[in-house]
């Protein structure tokens, strides 16, 4: 038995799991998680404007990353990847971060590219997959900096990132709130962004659509009427294109008391949230607008718990 730790540092959180590897029951690797941390830092705060990691959002990553260090000697760990995503990938002075990962944890963080980011989130949602095997999916990773959008059955046939997210979005339309005027710029520019996502992936053949990260799980939060995070009532929660597409209006619409009363609403969430919910539904209404054209459009969405830190870690299991 392997013990392997994940760590995945993208633009809003940084996060960690510790798990087990062990057979599946078809000879697959699969995890048995031990602990699973994480902590929103805004390491992505600035960077679409300065094109540089604020010295500030730095310190506050690290600090977090001196904490994992700390747990993973506790929990020792055997094998470690370190992913970062959009927000290290963007920045000039990334070199300032990699080197203090590498001074913390003995590791060489992996500035992984948009596409690899895809396939990691693929491999994590289609292990614990809520649907048939033969479905052909495409899985949707929706960060602060980027959106990665994935489509396969048993493996990736097509990936494509979008330069768009949650911090992104905010902070180049929406930091003044959702005005009228500022949420048309900012849906037409994730509309023009699926367009040329489109000719990459054929999200037309989506015959199921799965939702990660933390957007998507506070958008089904509030469609399932929650009190709090919970994740048994989440992890492979469905719900009708009709009730994702009203949750994501409200969100999007919500004022900063109803963002405070959501238990499932972190603080350093409330935000960006509005802008999550206007590019969670700018995807769903685009895949249900694609597969319609097919004749068989879309009526559900899928929220799975199980993404990109689920793909890292997986990944140990062929690694030396």
């Amino acid at each position: 038995m392997t013990r392997v730790a994940a760590i995945d540092c993208g633009t809003n959180t940084i996060r960690l799991l510790v798990a087990d590897l062990l057979p599946g029951p078809d000879g697959a690797p699969a995890l048995a998680p031990l602990a699973r941390e994480n902590e929103i830092v805004r390491l992505g705060q600035g960077v679409d404007r300065t094109g540089r990691l604020d010295e500030q959002a730095l310190a506050r990553t690290l600090a977090v990353v001196d904490d994992y260090a700390e747990r993973l000697r506790g929990l020792g760990a055997q094998r470690l990847r370190f992913v970062a995503t959009s927000a290290t990938r963007d920045a000039e002075n990334r070199a300032v971060f990699v080197d203090g990962v590498r001074e913390r944890l003995g590791v060489e963080p992996e500035v992984v590219s948009g596409e690899e980011e895809a396939r990691l989130s693929f491999s994590g949602a289609l292990s614990a997959a809520h649907g048939a095997q033969e479905t052909t999916r495409l899985v949707v990773d929706l960060g602060g900096g980027s959106t990665e959008l994935v489509l396969g059955t048993s493996a990736p046939t097509a990936a494509y990132s979008m330069d768009t997210g949650s911090v992104r979005v905010t902070e180049r339309y929406l930091a003044d709130g959702v005005t009228p005027a500022a949420e048309a710029v900012a849906r037409a520019h994730v509309r023009d962004l699926l367009e040329v996502a489109g000719r990459s992936v054929p999200v037309e053949r989506a015959t199921e659509l799965v939702g990660l990260a933390g957007t998507i799980t506070t958008i089904t939060a509030h469609a399932l009427g929650l009190s709090d995070f919970d994740p048994e009532a989440l992890d492979g929660a469905r719900l009708s294109v009709e009730d994702t597409l009203a949750s994501c209006e409200a969100v999007l619409h919500s004022t900063p008391a109803e963002r405070e009363s959501w238990g499932y609403l972190r603080p350093g969430r409330r935000d960006v949230i509005a802008a999550g919910a206007l590019v969670w539904s700018e995807v769903v209404a685009h895949a249900v607008e694609r597969t319609a054209a097919l004749g068989a459009p879309l009526t559900t969405t899928t929220t799975s718990l199980h993404d990109i830190l689920d793909g890292i870690a997986l990944s140990l299991a062929v690694r030396a």
